[in-house]
């Protein structure tokens, strides 16, 4: 069992730390580990061992938000309307 931080809904539930065996994966490179609900997580990815390393991709993801988010308002601010007369 090793100590696995969760990072894939680190924006809305928070960083997630669990106890969990890692699996190595027989088809593809690369480790994974599995929470309590059947869910799988990518050792690199969205879970890790080393919390300075979770905390860094949640600092990432966060960053990439509020940037999806700018966008989204300056596409809003730059949306005006407009009525159209109905022709008869």
């Amino acid at each position: 069992m090793a100590k696995v931080f969760i990072t894939k809904y680190a924006l809305t539930k928070g960083i997630k730390e669990i106890e969990a065996d890692i699996i190595i994966s027989r088809f593809e490179d690369g480790e994974y580990v599995m929470d309590g609900l059947c869910s799988y997580f990518c050792i690199g990815e969205n879970a890790f061992t080393d919390k300075s390393e979770a905390l860094k991709k949640a600092e990432e993801m966060r960053i990439r938000e509020i940037a999806s988010l700018r966008k989204q308002i300056e596409k809003l601010e730059k949306l005006s309307f407009k009525v159209e007369e109905k022709q008869q």
